[in-house]
């Protein structure tokens, strides 16, 4: 066989007793070439690196969202924890201010205009301006601590006035007040009394900004035999126990 027909084959010369050399076909293994299964091992490799990189860095994202929406789970309930406080507080605060209202005092005024008799907090501290001695009006003031300076500017709980004065002529002064231009002063007629003693009595409430004043708070406006009463509160922050009083009013008719 020829040598150049198969290169794998070479003759290899060996010497034989008596001298002669003796040639034998010795076969020669090939240096061996990169096989097709390595090149698919090193793709798979590859694929498998790329997949691991993108599972790390979905598994990191997804790791920072979750951390951002804990954050913002963990800010909203420490929030309505807070607000939940806050309005627990709220609550206790009123509650507190409410319970020390009581028991409530009781005020009367002058036996010779009716004794107009009601109850008020304990924590309200009263100033009586005229107590109509000698006749003319009737003038007192309320407000929780102290009396504030008596003012059309200044804010008290209760200003009552009992005055000499017909109804008619009140309340007709009160209408050209809600009748005005660009007032806000509205007029409903209401019952207010001690239903429980049998002493009601109908009154006209007037809601908006107090007449000459800029003060928002509530009138209420009621006859006593020739005498006419004037309650009002200089707030509508007032509106609670001014409500409360003129539904515990007592008086002689």
């Amino acid at each position: 066989m020829d040598s150049k027909q198969n290169p794998q084959l070479q003759y290899a010369q060996t010497v034989v007793p008596g001298g002669m050399p003796m040639v034998q076909q010795v076969p020669v293994v090939a240096t061996p070439q990169k096989s097709a299964s390595g090149l698919i091992k090193t793709i798979v490799i590859v694929i498998l690196a790329l997949v691991s990189v993108t599972f790390i860095g979905l598994f990191i994202w997804m790791f920072l969202q979750y951390n951002e929406v804990q954050e913002d789970v963990d800010y909203k309930i420490s929030l309505a924890v807070a607000e939940a406080k806050d309005e627990q507080g709220e609550q206790d605060r009123i509650r507190y201010e409410n319970d020390i209202k009581y028991p409530l005092r009781t005020f009367s005024g002058p036996a010779d205009y009716g004794q107009l008799t009601f109850e008020y907090p304990k924590t309200w501290s009263v100033y009586v301006e005229s107590d109509a001695a000698n006749g003319g009006d009737f003038l007192a003031y309320f407000n929780p601590g102290q009396v504030n300076t008596v003012s059309k500017d200044t804010i008290n709980a209760l200003r009552v006035s009992i005055l000499d004065d017909s109804y008619e002529d009140v309340v007709s002064k009160y209408q050209r007040a809600v009748d005005a231009k660009d007032s806000n002063l509205a007029v409903q007629a209401v019952t207010i009394g001690n239903e429980e003693k049998g002493i009601q009595v109908t009154a006209n409430r007037y809601t908006g900004t107090i007449p000459n004043t800029d003060l928002s708070g509530y009138i209420v406006i009621f006859k006593i035999r020739d005498k006419t009463v004037i309650m009002q509160t200089d707030s509508v922050l007032f509106e609670a126990d001014f409500d409360a009083l003129l539904n515990t009013i007592v008086f002689n008719a």
